[in-house]
């Protein structure tokens, strides 16, 4: 089968990784899959096995603006024919993240669906905040959507676009995030040595306002200060500048973005995930693929539908610093058991695999 997968960029972000680990899959199972950034720069190890080609020769930030798009969607066609005329017929195309929908929305191909990585109301709520251009030009790329097939990452993704009125999709499905463990675990069995020997707890994720660093920081002070804060982020000066403000910079310690964050978590006695709003948070599934225990705001949506049972006592309503910090203390009483957590059961990578494989059916 031909696969195009169609994304605004391959710097780092959970969607990103993703459609990696998605592609390796689907060509580990003998398919010809290739991956069509936008932006031509990458951060991520791309797979040998997989074919990664960019439509745009730079960051490729405004080429779905209504001044660009007509020519921009005439490239992406053009692309797709050259392709085809390499390849034969495209089975399967996912497109993802805005730019992208955008363009793909708005073209003349064939069997693309569109995947949603993120609650759509609270991503229009943010937007809101930057002011009514950021939340016109969000709100118009969403309704691009209407009489599209959609696949959302978490059943509360989708159960909000099924109960909204803002997109009307022709299909819409859940299929969770895929994980290669065997390979996760390879990696958080890797000697690092720049991991602390001091006790830690670990925080993944870009410094952006969704992933709310103030309130992780916040509940980080009220914690006993034998405990360092291992950061993987994109903007470590800026981290840093902002642990100022509740007097925890010693206590950081901020690597930059870490091609294989496994062992990094791996060796944490706990992950905190403070967010406001996700699609399905990879990284909680990660940490619990490695065994490592995790503390999560209850947020939009994932973080539910990944602690259940009897994990579900470490979900925390999202914005208060005092619950996080007072469910990061019990869990680290606790020396919780993670490793038989349901959900690990649901997102095996070739199981996933399989269910994007029968859209082209």
């Amino acid at each position: 089968m031909n696969i195009v997968i169609v994304i605004d960029s391959l710097v780092g972000g959970g969607a990103e990784k993703v459609m990696l680990t998605l592609a390796e899959k689907m060509a580990k199972l003998q398919h010809n899959v290739t991956i069509l950034s936008l932006a031509s720069n990458a951060e991520y190890d791309i797979p040998d096995i997989v074919k990664v080609d960019s439509l745009f020769p730079d960051r490729a930030s405004k080429v779905d603006r209504f001044w660009q798009r007509k020519n921009s969607i005439l490239r992406l066609e053009a692309w797709f024919e050259k392709k085809q005329s390499e390849i034969g017929n495209i089975d399967l195309v996912l497109s993802n993240l805005d730019r992208s929908n955008n363009l793909l929305a708005r073209s003349n191909i064939k069997n693309v669906h569109f995947v949603i990585h993120n609650s759509v109301n609270a991503e229009l709520a943010r937007q809101k905040k930057l002011g009514p251009f950021s939340y016109l030009y969000l709100k118009k790329s969403k309704q691009n959507l209407n009489g599209k097939s959609l696949i959302c990452v978490s059943k509360g993704v989708e159960k909000e676009i099924t109960q909204g009125d803002l997109i009307n999709p022709s299909a819409i499905a859940t299929i969770y995030n895929p994980f290669d463990f065997e390979k996760i675990n390879q990696q958080a069995n890797e000697k690092n040595n720049n991991i602390p020997n001091e006790p830690y707890l670990i925080h993944v994720g870009r410094l952006a306002k969704q992933k709310r660093h103030d309130i992780l920081f916040a509940a980080f002070a009220k914690l006993d200060k034998k405990y360092k804060l291992v950061l993987l982020c994109n903007k470590p000066a800026k981290a840093l500048k902002l642990a100022q403000q509740y007097g925890i910079e010693k206590q950081l310690v901020v690597p930059g973005f870490q091609q294989n964050p496994y062992n990094w978590i791996k060796h944490a006695k706990a992950l905190v995930l403070s967010s406001d709003f996700e699609g399905l948070p990879t990284v909680l599934i990660e940490a619990l693929a490695v065994g490592t225990p995790v503390v999560s705001t209850n947020c939009t949506f994932g973080p539910s539908e990944i602690l259940t049972g009897e994990l579900s006592k470490y979900l925390v309503p999202a914005g208060q610093s005092e619950a996080l910090a007072n469910a990061v203390k019990l869990l680290l009483a606790d020396k919780a058991n993670v490793e038989n957590a349901e959900i690990l059961k649901q997102v095996q990578a070739e199981q996933v695999a399989l269910q994007y494989l029968a859209l082209a059916n």
